[in-house]
């Protein structure tokens, strides 16, 4: 048959290029077809030698179809083919044989064609959570929601009829069972992939260990689900066996080492989470897997690599739970040039649930950022060259001990090494004045000139880098067409590739003018181990174009659901800051909670707060703080926006809350997961927290009797991203405060108040201390958002005494808090 009655033209030059790009060698493709079975687009999946290649699962799905190049002309299958044909038609994946020329077309087994995808049914599916549905069989408790209800029905239309969905859903409506029930039903009906992407690990532990077990159950169906995580969770066996095999270079971690290597040999699944041990940052990114460091097809480790092991269990899933981050990872290799119809770092999908989606901003700003420091820099020196003594280990040992390498040119990689890792140290040097009061630095033309040190020597840091990428490709270009494929002389590639990328971001710091769609900002971090270092970062001022070139144009069916999406019931603001506003078809709907916050919760904000800017603000605060927490005897969390103030009110209030026999946790004294920890199992005990505490805090029942929120949200002035945002809308002729600032407090606010009220039987008070919630035009916006609650807004002494009565009350209708 000739190739060209199944294959389109354009194809067919695309394969024979590949073809002869390896050299005649084998070459493995998958094809997607179109609807009259001809093949419309390839990708290569694997290369082999001269008489095999590699088959790799992971990039094949049903309806597709593998094709190979036989070298020799005679396209009559081996006994491995048709053993190959006979696993993949198994899986309707269809088997061709070509020629080199890619003229003559053998077809071993044909393709299972995609079936007429077939809708949901929507009053079935909702019936399972309607009142005697199945939901209520299952569970003795079980009271139906109506709004969780809708919001059913609202996805499985979505799913149904595709384009944007957009669902705010009110805390205890259930928006997880919500979107899943139409999820996995579509799946089972229509075999196709879903994504359910999500902000925290919570959720994503939440979705796989509780609520995907019972949507199976009530389906009656065993759907496929794997939680995929970032290779970074991995260990990758060949790092670990070289940094084995040079423990000379962790002399201060040899112990943790060895028992990194003993549990290798045990664990199943190599992912970091199982580990009965915690190994330091430091250690671990030795011995993790890392995109720079795969050698692909090329390792020999390959048939026991964790990584690769846990991408075949998210190809042979049809819910893949994931994390926003590691999404966007996945969306940017296929903008970049893999497309949508193949395995990038998740195998081919078409429907997205984003969950927790108030976060997608953050997330997608988080990621298409490009970042560069001193430690970046000292990492990727250490990869080609580290010495301690006579020892050397590295890249670049192992490349000199390849015939036909430039000895010459391999003599002076040492010194641009150094030289690297020399003008890294300079540039941080004449940086660190930059950011040491503000703590960060944004480069723009009225700042350029303060900048103009650093930017001289990041040219000299781009220079060295560039300088040592030159030489590394001169030792390639002295190998032999066959040592060309050695793992060595591929890690060198890569890292010549990294070296260039992190010369890059030096270029685009000096052309910053002539990038105005990027964020051009330096920050102080730490390292740590008590010191700090510079962090020179490359942000995009708007999300919007990545977004739609992502995500909206190419997903046959979007649903974006959180608890906090909209400002006084408008979406506007949420969707304008993702590029959304002009999105034909987009729909939203609020699905508002079935709490009773009226009856269950206090809203109070004392009238003779001064204003948080004034000197006497921090006195007041941890005398109110203090009285409010005696009052409730424990059970409150109280969120800052200052760091700095939490440290002075937790101290003012310390002695009293001890002895009254209230344990303070404090943000800071510990991790994140070792304080919410604590703080649950303690019911009388009371956690003081910035930030990162103001959403993702569960804590039902008497472990949360009362929310404290300090100060309103707003973002610090001098954050260099949110002023570079605001100068963008100044310049088109909008209100930057009304516009972000006040729209984007009212959001976190949102997420501060929704700590409270976690379960129908919950209640409590949410004190604001913040008296510009009144007496601003603006407050009004904050108080419209929330549910409709009692209210107090009296002096301070006054509000104690309703606080009090308020929580004294057993029963759910407390007594009236009148203004």
């Amino acid at each position: 048959m000739q190739a060209s009655e199944r294959i389109y033209p354009a194809v067919v030059g695309q394969m024979a290029e590949a073809i002869r790009d390896a050299q005649g060698r084998e070459v493995l493709f998958v094809g997607r077809i179109d609807s009259e079975g001809r093949v419309r687009a390839i990708v290569v999946a694997a290369r082999g030698d001269e008489s095999s290649v590699p088959a790799l699962g992971p990039h094949m799905e049903k309806g597709d179809v593998v094709l190979h190049n036989h070298p020799g002309g005679n396209l009559r299958p081996s006994r491995a083919d048709l053993g190959i044909a006979s696993d993949l038609g198994s899986r309707g994946i269809g088997f061709f044989i070509v020629d080199n020329q890619v003229d003559s077309l053998y077809i071993v087994a044909e393709p299972i064609q995609a079936k007429e995808k077939r809708p949901l049914r929507e009053e079935e599916l909702a019936g399972i959570l309607e009142p005697g549905g199945m939901l209520a069989r299952k569970m003795a408790d079980y009271e139906a929601r109506e709004s969780q209800i809708q919001m059913l029905r609202f996805t499985a239309r979505a799913f149904n009829e595709g384009g944007i969905a957009i669902a705010e859903a009110g805390t205890g409506v259930g928006k997880s069972l919500a979107y899943l029930i139409p999820a996995l039903a579509w799946v089972c009906q229509n075999d196709e992939r879903v994504v359910i992407s999500t902000a925290t690990i919570n959720l994503q532990e939440q979705l796989m260990d509780k609520d995907i077990p019972l949507v199976r159950k009530l389906l009656g169906k065993d759907v496929p689900a794997v939680l995929v995580k970032g290779r970074g969770n991995y260990l990758c066996r060949t790092r670990l066996q070289e940094a084995l095999e040079e423990k000379t270079f962790f002399d201060e971690n040899a112990s943790a080492l060895e028992d990194l290597g003993a549990w290798s040999r045990e664990t199943p699944t190599g992912s970091r989470s199982d580990l009965p041990f915690v190994p330091g940052e430091g250690l671990w990114s030795q011995v993790c897997s890392e995109a720079d460091a795969c050698l692909g097809l090329r390792c020999a480790q390959r048939e026991k690599c964790f990584l690769l092991k846990a991408r075949r269990e998210a190809a042979a899933a049809r819910i893949l739970v994931v994390n926003h981050h590691l999404l966007f990872a996945d969306l940017s290799l296929r903008v970049h040039g893999m497309g949508f119809d193949t395995t990038a770092v998740l195998p081919p999908f078409r429907k997205i649930v984003f969950d927790e989606a108030h976060n997608i901003e953050n997330s997608a700003t988080s990621f298409f950022s490009e970042n560069l420091s001193r430690l970046m820099v000292h990492r990727a020196m250490g990869r080609l060259l580290r010495s301690k003594g006579p020892t050397r280990g590295g890249i670049l040992p192992k490349m000199e001990g390849i015939a036909g390498v430039p000895a010459a040119s391999a003599e002076k990689i040492p010194a641009l090494i150094a030289a690297a890792r020399a003008a890294a140290e300079s540039l941080e040097a004449a940086t660190l004045p930059l950011v040491m009061a503000t703590g960060n630095f944004r480069l723009t033309e009225d700042s350029a000139e303060a900048a103009e040190e650093a930017l001289f020597r990041m040219r000299a840091l781009q220079q060295n880098l560039l300088d040592l990428a030159e030489n590394l490709a001169v030792l390639l270009n002295g190998l032999s067409e066959e040592d060309q494929e050695r793992p060595e002389a591929y890690e060198t590639r890569m890292m010549i590739k990294r070296i260039e990328e992190m010369a890059g971001v030096c270029g685009d710091f000096r052309a910053y003018g002539e990038k105005p769609e990027r964020i051009f900002w330096i920050e102080r971090k730490p390292t740590g181990t008590g010191s700090v270092f510079v962090n020179y970062v490359s942000t995009p001022l708007s999300i919007g174009g990545l977004m739609r070139e992502a995500v909206y144009e190419p997903f046959d069916t979007l649903v974006f659901t959180s608890a906090t999406l909209t400002i006084n019931k408008d979406f506007r603001f949420w969707k304008s800051r993702l590029g959304l506003n002009g999105e034909e078809g987009a729909r939203g709907e609020i699905f508002e909670s079935p709490f009773d916050y009226k009856g269950r919760v206090l809203f109070g904000v004392p009238g003779d707060a001064p204003p948080p800017e004034s000197e006497t603000y921090g006195e007041f605060l941890a005398d109110f703080v203090r009285q409010a927490i005696l009052a409730a005897e424990g059970g409150a969390l109280v969120l800052f926006t200052s760091y700095s103030l939490l440290k002075k009110t937790s101290a003012a209030v310390r002695p009293a809350l001890e002895q009254a026999g209230i344990t303070l946790f404090c943000q800071g004294d510990g991790e994140r997961s070792r304080l919410l920890r604590g703080f649950t199992a303690e019911v009388s005990s009371v956690l003081f927290a910035t930030d990162s505490f103001w959403e993702g805090v569960d804590a039902p029942g008497d472990t949360l009797r009362m929310v404290i929120i300090c100060r309103l949200p707003f973002r610090v002035p001098t954050d260099p991203v949110l002023l570079a945002r605001m100068e963008a809308i100044r310049r088109q002729g909008g209100n930057p405060f009304v516009e972000l600032s006040l729209p984007e407090a009212v959001m976190k606010f949102k997420q501060g108040f929704g700590r409270l009220m976690r379960r129908t039987a919950d209640r409590g008070v949410v004190l604001v201390t913040d008296g510009r919630i009144v007496t601003k035009n603006y407050g009004g916006l904050f108080i419209s958002s929330l549910p409709e609650t009692r209210r107090s807004m009296k002096s301070a002494a006054s509000l104690m005494e309703d606080v009090e009565n308020f929580l004294a009350k057993p029963s759910g209708r407390p007594g009236p808090a009148t203004a």
